[in-house]
Parts: structure tokens; C-alpha cells; sequence
């Protein structure tokens, strides 16, 4: 079981890079899921911290992980919101 959660802790590590490393990359598809991949990779470091009981990093990305969820609901309502208006974004 040990193993397992040390692959999901750096699977989850690995996630977060590749999301911070797309925001070096000019283009907004790639942004879009750099929230995702910031999302699950929170959540599986926290589940990796939680094993561990390590409270302080897992509160961390679980908070990473509720400001990601925010982040994706906030973009999805602009996109709804915009398609009623005929805004362009």
C-alpha cells in the first residue's frame, strides 16, 4: 500500500510541474488545463500526505486543490455567461 501511495504522491508532484510549466506556453487551450492537471495532482499529493499523516502539506493541497475547483467553475460560468451575451473572450 506504501508504494502505491508513493506513486500517487509523485504522479501528483509530476502534475503540478507540467501545470505550471504550460504557463509558460502562450496558448489558453493549454492554460485551460493546467487548472486540471493542478487539480488532480493537488488532490493526489494530499492523498499521499493524508497516508503519511503529514496534516500540514495535506491541508496545503487540498486548499491548492478547492482553489483549482474554484479557478475551473469560476472559468465555465464566464464561458456561459459570455455565450448569452454574445461577448467574445
Amino acid at each position: 500500500m506504501e508504494t502505491l501511495f508513493d506513486i500517487l504522491g509523485w504522479t501528483g508532484s509530476g502534475l503540478i510541474i507540467l501545470a505550471y510549466s504550460l504557463t509558460l506556453i502562450k496558448n489558453k487551450e493549454y492554460l485551460e488545463y493546467g487548472k486540471y492537471l493542478n487539480l488532480f495532482g493537488g488532490l493526489l499529493i494530499a492523498g499521499n500526505c493524508y497516508y503519511y499523516n503529514a496534516i500540514p502539506p495535506f491541508v496545503t493541497n487540498l486548499l491548492w486543490s478547492v482553489i483549482a475547483t474554484l479557478t475551473i467553475y469560476k472559468r465555465k460560468s464566464e464561458k456561459r455567461k459570455c455565450n448569452n451575451t454574445q461577448c467574445l473572450t
